[in-house]
């Protein structure tokens, strides 16, 4: 809706005026290729229009119409506030202000146009369009500065949650420096440790003998077994011996 009453009130205007002076063939041109619109060939014919007379207002107002409508919203502001700044009549500043605000909103500068359609309203106070596009400008500034509200708070929480972050591991630091630093001081307490590693490396390695060792240790075992040997004989001798008597008798 807002789009169909910016464009009619626009090429409503840009006519108007153009056919309010003796018509020229440049401004004729230019409004006959608008109403077709072919806003690049009618701009082409206000300029020329201006390079002919370039205090003519109505070839300024009507090139910012057609610059509106090619998105140059700069340049069709900068020709409207000169409109403005020259000796307008009331009708083509109130006309000026109310497009220089459409401009502005385009830009999504919603708090700088609203104050264009007041100046708008100021001079002509019966232009409801322009009261209807002042509501709107009001009702976007509103949701703009909504977004804008929770986008800080998230940009804030952010921040909060990365110096958390920060603060965490400046301590973690700081608590293993403060270590480093007392393991240096007390050196007793890393030799105990390093003391300690080594038996615990001796306890895990099994215990290696000799060879001469080992042969002393088989030797050994074989004299023990011979022993045991010659004592179990000699008690079956005297076992032997011992049922024999009993048979004699």
């Amino acid at each position: 809706m807002i789009s169909r009453i910016l464009i009619i009130i626009t090429l409503t205007m840009s006519a108007a005026f153009g056919f309010s002076q003796s018509e020229k063939s440049r401004i004729r041109d230019g409004n006959n290729q608008y109403e077709e619109g072919n806003f690049q060939e009618a701009e082409k014919q206000y300029r020329k229009a201006l390079m002919e007379n370039p205090g003519y207002l109505k070839s300024t107002f009507n090139l910012g119409d057609a610059m509106y409508k090619q998105e140059n919203y700069e340049e069709s502001a900068n020709l409207f506030n000169e409109v403005v700044e020259r000796n307008a009549s009331k009708e083509e500043k109130s006309a000026s202000y109310y497009n220089i605000g459409n401009t502005l909103m385009k830009e999504e500068k919603y708090e700088e146009s609203i104050e264009e359609f007041k100046n708008s309203l100021r001079i002509s106070p019966e232009n409801n369009n322009a009261k209807y596009n002042l509501e709107y400008a009001r009702k976007k500034l509103k949701e703009q500065q909504k977004q804008q509200e929770n986008q800080d708070q998230n940009q804030d929480q952010d921040k909060n949650e990365d110096q958390d972050q920060k603060n965490d591991n400046n301590k973690d630091n700081k608590d293993k420096d403060k270590q480093d630093k007392k393991d240096k001081q007390d050196p007793k307490n890393n030799e105990d440790q390093n003391n300690g590693d080594k038996e615990n490396e001796q306890e895990k390695q099994p215990q290696k003998i000799s060879k001469q060792d080992a042969q002393r240790m088989l030797e050994a075992l074989k004299n023990d077994e011979k022993k045991t040997l010659q004592k179990l004989q000699k008690q079956k001798a005297r076992a032997i011996k011992g049922k024999k008597s009993d048979i004699d008798w």
